[in-house]
């Protein structure tokens, strides 16, 4: 028998198959998608990697498979779903099925793996009557054995320092008690429980209103069915999505069948994990995230493959957890841009998500107040099925919305980023003992420093883009690459001290309000506070539980939360959005806007404040009076006369690389490929620097292709950029993106 093997490496002229001989031993256990060891090259270099194929023979084939990884082996369903992926977001079948693996399985050797953590487990040994015997007929005299033994006897396997605590002993006692016979201790992997911080109040399913009941019941016919269809939830904030999900689930649970719910924010991740939990309890379900460490990863990953969890929740990764007899796939706010994957493979999680429910005959919802455009046009065109929830489950109004003008504030003298109307409306709130929610979209102090005299802008070293200001820290920062330096006070240039900070971040924003408000209890929710673990679930927690007066925060405070006593809500730069070179800028804003404005009033009538310099911009004014479907209508509209998606796609080829001539080589070596053998239906532009031309060094060239992607448009996309790499330098690298997020 032979293999065809792929190995494990990002290296692209690897990303094919070699032939290795079946050992006769191996024949039964290996399979497609086996994990195995491989010698490689000239040398005796061990290799991993995966069978993608059998067969009989090969002329090729010439050395034998050293070993079987069996723990890591994958599914047939995922090899294929691994080498479509591959082809559609060009790059190395390796790199797609790594996604699939146990989280720190996926380097090239076992010492890379996420091991198993072990810990020491204490079991008794003898009967509870001959403990109860011992312990009367004083073979047992020590207060410290009975006190372990009588709590073994109610407690048995429990982890043996949680033990030490409880009855106060040392391990020496321990080791006594096993040395005469009543214990065994017993090394074994143990399980990190990431819900172990969490107190769960358990709940019932609520009565559905008019408008959830039929959604649901149609939603449930697919259910019943085990039927594909896809399903766009629109409902406007606070509309009850997050009860139909429970109650969908909860009917998937009842007939054996297992859940996926995607949340696009880790912020998102623990208030979604507490409503799941308080219905349906910890053993049932598992989470999936970065700020989990890998440890912790790992060992949900087991805990799905082991059919323990039929409820996985997590971020975009989690929709290749390998669940069993899936039943349903749920992608909340399924607009987010984070569910598009910045790093290879650039997947969207939907296109994932579209592929599994298909293969496993499951239905697919999507859920937002917001939908993305291109979502909705499916709806509308009768690709997906539409159920719209027009009102709130509580019966609670829509927030109002006001729209503050900065240029008149300008005009009255008020030089502060939080205007006169805001100011009063935070003041009003914080007398009605109120919480409010201030959002900027941008972190950092001041977004950069200018010398007034020479006109000199402090940019990173490494990436050509100013840097920004940190007032804590006292430092200047790169936001792409980490570079820093210390404050500038002198400018390097002229030597002038006429150095000035433009621009506003989270951290002036801060320091604004506790000069307006001194009394007012502050709380700041960014990436700046936000790196260590659990730090999202207790930055939301002390808002909405310590009765924190105000949270400052960016695009992680904007959805899904839930904050009763919040009614109000203040935008301090509406505007930041949407002069980005990118043609979802408008869309994005009208989003973030809405979504922002769902905070306020959830319990009791609430309201908004929009700052923008804007104000008669179709995006504010529709957001103001929040009516997603008069935007939707004027903005596909532009996007058909300008033949922006979803009237076609857009493909990003990027190039980049340290030697700025060979970059522009390569690029237009590219370009003349694919424009010499393009048809009347693609626009193909030819090639210019990034507008971001630098970072980390390395110089950034990009073109752009608008046509609709066919089988033909990836081939001829993968043939001109292969024949390129042939000539290229080898520090030159070619990233081709599928409707990017980042079009810079």
């Amino acid at each position: 028998m032979i293999a065809e093997i792929i190995i494990n490496s990002n290296a692209r002229v690897l990303n094919r198959t070699f032939d290795y001989i079946v050992p006769i031993q191996m024949e039964k256990n290996i399979k497609i998608g086996t994990r195995v060891f491989v010698p490689f090259g000239k040398g005796k270099k061990i290799e991993d990697g995966f069978v993608i194929h059998l067969k009989e023979t090969s002329e090729f084939a010439k050395k034998e498979i050293a070993n079987i990884i069996e723990k890591e082996s994958l599914t047939e369903e995922n090899i294929l779903l691994a080498q479509l992926m591959a082809r559609k977001y060009f790059c190395n079948i390796s790199d797609c099925i790594k996604l699939m693996l146990p989280p720190g399985t996926g380097g090239k050797t076992l010492e890379n793996r996420a091991k198993e953590k072990m810990g020491h487990f204490v079991f008794l040994k003898k009967e509870a009557e001959e403990i109860q015997e011992a312990c009367y007929n004083g073979r047992i005299r020590s207060e410290k054995h009975k006190r372990v033994l009588n709590f073994l006897l109610e407690n048995d396997g429990i982890y043996s320092p949680d033990l030490e605590v409880i009855t106060e002993v040392s391990f020496s006692v321990l080791k006594t008690l096993e040395k005469n016979g009543f214990i065994e201790i017993i090394e074994k992997p143990m399980i990190r429980n990431p819900f172990i911080h969490k107190k769960i109040v358990r709940d019932i399913p609520k009565i559905l209103t008019q408008e959830q009941q039929k959604c649901f019941d149609n939603i449930c016919v697919s259910i019943e069915n085990h039927q594909y269809t896809r399903n766009l939830i629109y409902g406007i904030t606070g509309s009850g999505k997050t009860e139909i999900y429970l109650q969908l689930i909860d009917k998937v649970l009842q007939k054996g069948k297992t859940a996926i719910v995607l949340v696009p924010e880790i912020s998102l991740t623990p208030q979604m994990v507490d409503r799941f939990l308080a219905r349906f309890g910890e053993n049932i379900i598992a989470i999936l995230h970065s700020k989990l460490s890998i440890g912790e990863r790992y060992d949900e990953w087991q805990k799905i493959a082991m059919g323990e969890a039929k409820i996985v929740i997590g971020a975009r990764s989690a929709i290749f957890a390998p669940m069993k007899n899936l039943g349903i796939i749920i992608i909340d706010e399924e607009h987010d841009m984070s569910y598009k994957s910045e790093m290879t493979p650039r997947y969207h999680a939907k296109d994932i998500a579209k592929y599994i429910a298909e293969k496993q005959q499951c239905p697919l919802v999507l859920g937002s107040a917001t939908p993305e455009i291109t979502t909705m046009k499916m709806a509308k065109d009768k690709n997906i099925i539409l159920h719209t929830l027009s009102k709130r489950a509580n019966q609670t109004e829509l927030p109002e919305v006001q729209v503050v003008d900065l240029r008149e504030e300008l005009i009255q003298g008020n030089k502060s980023m939080i205007s006169l109307p805001l100011q009063f409306a935070i003041e009003k709130n914080l007398q009605n003992k109120k919480q409010t929610i201030l959002f900027l979209n941008r972190r950092g102090y001041s977004t950069f420093i200018m010398c007034r005299d020479c006109g000199y802008v402090a940019k990173c070293k490494y990436c050509n883009i100013s840097l920004t200001y940190h007032h804590q820290e006292k430092k200047l920062k790169c936001h792409y690459c980490g570079y820093e330096i210390p404050i500038i006070k002198v400018c390097p240039e002229c030597g002038s001290k006429r150095v000035k900070y433009f621009g506003t971040g989270t951290q002036r924003i801060e320091e604004e309000v506790h000069k307006l408000f001194p009394t007012a209890s502050t709380i700041r929710m960014d990436i700046d506070t936000v790196s260590k673990k659990n730090s999202h679930e207790e930055i939301l927690n002390q808002f909405k539980n310590d009765h924190k007066d105000i949270l400052i925060g960016t695009q992680m405070i904007v959805k899904g939360h839930h904050f009763p006593n919040v009614t109000l809500v203040g935008v301090i730069a509406a505007d930041n959005g949407l002069n980005m070179e990118d043609y979802r800028a408008v869309e994005r804003t009208f989003q973030t806007l809405v979504q922002v404005a769902g905070r306020a009033g959830r319990e009791e009538l609430g309201k908004v404040m929009i700052q923008t310099y804007n104000p008669d911009h179709y995006a504010i004014m529709y957001a103001q009076r929040q009516d997603y479907d008069l935007f939707y209508q004027t903005e596909i509209e532009l996007r058909k006369m300008l033949n922006y998606p979803p009237f076609c796609d857009i493909i990003l080829i990027r190039f980049q690389g340290k030697n700025l001539e060979e970059i522009q080589k390569v690029a237009h070596k590219v370009y003349q490929k694919i424009d010499s053998a393009a048809n009347n239906s693609m626009i193909v532009y030819a090639p210019v620097p990034a507008p971001i031309d630098k970072i980390k060094n390395k110089y950034r060239w990009r073109m752009i292709i608008k046509c609709k992607v066919t089988s033909k448009v990836l081939n001829l996309i993968q043939y001109s950029i292969e024949d390129a790499a042939i000539q290229k330098q080898k520090e030159i690298s070619i990233i081709v993106d599928i409707n990017p997020n980042n079009m810079s």
